[in-house]
């Protein structure tokens, strides 16, 4: 299990409609991939997008990263002393974050497919199935309604609103507009992406309960550094508060719980830095009876496939956000998780299920 080659190779593929939040907006999914070899033959697979204003990550650092620090690492090592190996990786450098978290996933890929197990049972099993929603990118109201309501007829029923752009008054109008378009029955959940300031969130979710529009959670209402005005809106809102861009690490995680900050966290393979990292943050999590989401960045089937294992295998991650492969114009992998509708389910192959990537791997 000697690790004899690590290659990456660029991809960019567009997406179907423009992907708009408080933070930018994408017509094009870009990452590196990444293959790692075992002298047995083995391949695992990784990814890793550039999101600049969350990470910090750019195609070039990400190669860079991969190419000269971890790759000179992790060459000729055993990958049956994987602690050790992951200890190295996440010590190398500070931050890239990305660029790690492919590395991380590839080598959990090759784990799990030595060990005979789909990814989610080697790391636990927790459910064979999950749920994501669909997000609705910021628009006018009107558009919003409109884009609720296809996802919605393609089998949706649980749907991600991004808001944070301009007045309160407009966020409002957008929420309305598509309560009154998908009706009660379809679950809708906000995410601002540090749009707003606490007095603003406090505001503006105060209306939302007023109104009776029925918020299952709330997103990352203020800037990520903000804990204290993170912990301002949840001690002043009764809908529940998720902190999102504010937890990266563990050491991120236990200050917003010893601070009570959010009510839930959303745990990102890419800002954690891989899965190593991810499941510290989702034990620290259980240990306190905090639920939370996974998600992921704009990510082909690669990223957002081994982010569905993640949460595949913890019982207290029970909200899913991995909608971003059904963005994209095509699919650059055979294999991986499935999609029908809304419904994830994953294949009975080893580890990540990746049989072929069918552009730039082979």
């Amino acid at each position: 299990m000697i690790i004899r080659s690590i290659e990456t190779f660029q991809v960019a593929v567009p997406l179907k409609k423009a992907f708009k939040t408080a933070l930018r907006t994408v017509t094009v999914a870009e990452a590196i991939y990444i293959r790692i070899q075992l002298d047995n033959g083995r391949e695992g697979f990784g990814e890793a997008p550039p999101t600049h204003v969350i990470t910090g990550e750019s195609m070039a650092s990400i190669q860079f990263a991969i190419e000269e620090v971890f790759k000179p690492l992790l060459i000729g090592k055993d990958l049956r002393y994987h602690e050790q190996l992951f200890q190295s990786l996440h010590r190398s450098m500070v931050h890239n974050t990305s660029a790690k978290a492919a590395i991380d996933m590839a080598l959990y890929d090759l784990l799990a497919q030595e060990a005979g197990l789909p990814l989610y049972q080697y790391l636990g099993g927790a459910r064979s199935e999950l749920i994501t929603d669909y997000t609705v990118s910021v628009n006018t109201p009107i558009e919003m309604a409109e884009d609720a309501t296809r996802y919605v007829r393609d089998g949706f029923h649980i749907l991600k609103i991004k808001v944070g752009i301009g007045e309160i008054e407009e966020d409002i109008k957008r929420i309305k507009a598509i309560r009154k378009a998908v009706g009660l029955d379809i679950k809708l959940r906000l995410d601002a992406n540090q749009g707003w300031t606490a007095k603003e969130a406090v505001r503006a979710i105060g209306q939302i309960e007023d109104e009776l529009l029925n918020i299952e959670f709330i997103e990352q209402p203020v800037l990520a550094h903000d804990i204290e005005g993170l912990k301002y809106v949840t001690d002043h809102t009764l809908t529940p508060i998720m902190a999102d861009e504010s937890v990266f690490s563990i050491y991120d995680a236990k200050r917003v719980i010893e601070m009570r900050a959010a009510d839930l966290i959303n745990i990102k393979l890419m800002k954690a830095g891989g899965i190593y990292q991810a499941l510290k943050i989702a034990s620290l999590a259980a240990s306190h009876d905090m639920k939370c989401m996974t998600g992921s960045m704009i990510e082909t089937k690669l990223g957002v496939g081994a982010a569905a294992h993640f949460a595949a295998s913890q019982s207290n991650i029970i909200h899913y956000d991995f909608d971003a492969p059904l963005m994209l114009k095509e699919d650059l992998l055979k294999g991986g998780i499935q999609y029908e509708g809304s419904k994830i389910t994953f294949d009975t192959a080893p580890g990540l299920g990746i049989e072929r990537i069918n552009k730039g791997g082979n």
